[in-house]
């Protein structure tokens, strides 16, 4: 079934492209877990979504051919830098400056379907996912994200481990705090809009908690964690893109489910073991 699958070329750079989002969305997000800061991937995906919206708007009205793909990131990453110049102005409510991005991107998003005629097929693959959406182009554009993301995870894995667990030792011990977590953020706003042609704008967020969530129940150590969230996000995703191209359905909402249904496992290996 896989072969026969794998026998059609765009399908090829669908199942390619999962393979690298199943890697490194988890990734990221277990460092978003462990630093409580998993409400930013919602934030994140919306403020994607006007940024979609935007380049699809601007097709629509003034004929300018704007991958939405480019505009998404382009939002998401300055979206990203907002988030983290609000923290620095609400010190003692950092956690503020989430809601207050995540409600401009709603309200950016419902102005610029608005102008463009309202929702479409491809505002539609957008939301939820899309097995045939994926373009030679997209992939190599998720590649060089995958692969920037690899290389600076590589090179920061002790600073960012530090920060995550403790943020203020991380500033004694003089680490660069600041330029790390904007660093960090604009990885995850990147990761957030290459994920859109697979998961979906308004399911990404799931991709990159739930695999983090279940693998907390059962690691016994960070790395292991990093191992089995990974597993678990290769896992929703492989069966995610299969499911959606032979039941005809997005791909997004089969991957959120088997993330959770392997969370559910998970829950339940802990208290057979207890």
């Amino acid at each position: 079934m896989l072969l026969d699958f794998l026998t059609y070329p765009f399908l090829r750079y669908t199942f390619l492209t999962g393979i690298l989002i199943g890697l490194i969305a988890p990734l990221l997000g277990t460092f978003i877990v462990v630093r409580r800061q998993s409400l930013i991937a919602d934030a994140l995906s919306h403020v994607t979504l006007a940024g979609i919206s935007f380049g699809l708007m601007t097709e629509k009205v003034y004929g300018w051919v704007i991958s939405p793909i480019y505009s998404g990131m382009f939002f998401s990453v300055l979206g990203s830098i907002f988030i983290e110049k609000l923290r620095t102005v609400y010190k003692a409510y950092q956690e503020i400056s989430i809601p207050i991005i995540l409600s401009a991107g709603v309200g950016l998003s419902v102005i610029f379907i608005s102008v463009a005629d309202g929702f479409n097929t491809d505002l539609f693959n957008y939301l939820f996912g899309s097995v045939s959406a994926v373009t030679v182009n997209d992939f190599y554009v998720i590649s060089g994200v995958a692969a920037f993301v690899l290389v600076i995870i590589w090179l920061f894995f002790k600073e960012l481990f530090t920060m995550s667990f403790d943020e203020e030792q991380a500033t004694i011990a003089g680490l660069h705090v600041k330029w790390i977590n904007m660093l960090f953020i604009v990885l995850t706003a990147l990761v957030i809009a290459a994920s859109i042609r697979i998961v979906g704008v308004l399911l990404v967020s799931a991709l990159m908690t739930l695999p983090v969530a279940a693998s907390m129940r059962i690691a016994k150590g960070f790395k292991q964690m990093i191992f089995l969230s990974i597993l678990f996000g290769e896992i929703a995703v492989i069966f995610g893109i299969i499911s959606g191209y032979y039941l005809d359905i997005p791909p997004g909402g089969t991957i959120v489910m088997t993330s959770l249904i392997l969370l559910l496992i998970a829950i339940g290996m802990k208290k057979l073991r207890k």
